[in-house]
């Protein structure tokens, strides 16, 4: 965090984020960003689970649950939830906690953190895994629900998830949804890492960068870009996901370099390294951060254009067309040789990630729980 920010002077906030720390994510690295650290931008009692074998090295402020029977649907929900209540009474001094960040409108920390603490102001921050597992699970749909109700104030990061909400829970009280943009470290917009001038463009460097989940639409990129000649692709993302996607690599007949789940300073350097970031996302995106983390460090961005995505991007980035190689190769192809077109991408991008510091995010929240309590 660069020193011209400070922490968010606030309630204490009591926060869980229901998976096993070490776990990938954008949304991991937004809570880490926002609650831990040596001085939090938002001062906070913040929890995910103990991971099972190793542990990772945990940053300062994040405490650990051991508890286990994670599930989605019927009595072992209850009980997943019953545990996690449990845990976080005998963890939380309510005197000291001001209000309540539910992370995700779903899951099991969701509702155990309201039940142990039921008095407590509460604001529930829509991620875009809420959604799409509302929309999957009947059980979990009916969580969201429950939590949207008792929620004083619903923090959504674009007006798409605000609608897609709606479509979920259309008895939501409208009047509690506040939107609150996400945002990246202040200091990658103050001081990003250097780029490299460029040796040679006979090839057209592609990262992909993420988790390589179905909504993540890694599949139509793999398979569009096989008939497509001068492209490099390069692929961060965490190594079971990829070792589970490398046979559809190989009959597809496209070779990419692996380079592992990175840390994110070292993703930003990558960022520096390649010519365009692909995000062929297939259903939505609650933000995009990864998209303006790489824009902060110069990288163009080539997106498809699912809600959230065509709103934080819209013309500073490239929307395509990944399900079709016939536009993924038109619109490569302008990237590599329209004159200008990928360092005007670059000024576009810079300027559109400005628009979002974490330390604005920070404060947006901490100014909503100031008010609740």
């Amino acid at each position: 965090m660069s020193s011209a920010v400070r922490p968010a002077t606030g309630p204490l906030a009591a926060t869980f984020l229901d998976l096993p720390a070490g776990s990938p994510g954008g949304s991991v690295e937004l809570f880490l960003n926002l609650y831990t650290g040596d001085n939090p931008l938002i001062p906070a009692r913040a929890f995910m689970l103990a991971p099972v074998g190793h542990r990772p090295r945990l940053p300062a402020g994040l405490d650990l649950l051991a508890v286990s029977g994670k599930c989605l649907e019927g009595a072992g929900f209850n009980r997943y939830v019953a545990a996690l209540r449990q845990a976080l009474l005998a963890a939380i001094n309510p005197a000291q906690v001001g209000v309540l960040h539910l992370q995700h409108l779903t899951f099991g920390a969701t509702p155990a953190l309201a039940r142990a603490l039921p008095s407590h102001p509460r604001i529930a921050l829509v991620h875009g895994t809420d959604l799409i597992f509302a929309e999957a699970h009947r059980g979990q749909l009916q969580v969201l629900q429950e939590t949207t109700r008792a929620a004083d104030a619903i923090a959504v990061p674009t007006n798409a998830m605000a609608d897609r909400l709606l479509k979920l829970a259309p008895q939501a009280d409208r009047r509690k949804i506040v939107h609150i943009p996400w945002g990246i470290p202040d200091h990658l917009l103050t001081d990003p890492p250097t780029r490299p001038a460029r040796i040679s463009a006979s090839h057209l460097r592609v990262l992909y960068a993420g988790r390589l989940t179905v909504e993540k639409g890694v599949e139509h990129l793999i398979r569009s870009l096989a008939p497509i000649p001068g492209i490099e692709l390069s692929i961060a993302a965490p190594q079971p996901q990829f070792h589970a996607v490398a046979p559809l690599l190989q009959r597809a007949g496209v070779r990419a370099r692996y380079l592992g789940w990175l840390r994110r300073p070292q993703l930003w350097r990558t960022f520096t390294e390649h010519d365009v970031l692909a995000i062929p996302s297939t259903t939505l995106e609650a933000m995009g951060l990864v998209a303006l983390e790489a824009q902060a460090c110069g990288l163009p961005v080539l997106y498809q254009p699912v809600p959230g995505l065509n709103e934080v991007l819209a013309t500073s980035g490239v929307a395509t067309d990944f399900t079709h190689s016939a536009a993924l190769a038109r619109d490569l192809g302008r990237l590599r040789t329209a004159p200008g077109l990928l360092p005007a991408l670059r000024q576009a991008g810079y300027a559109n990630a400005a628009r979002y510091p974490l330390s604005a995010t920070a404060q947006d929240l901490t100014t909503l729980g100031q008010q609740l309590t």
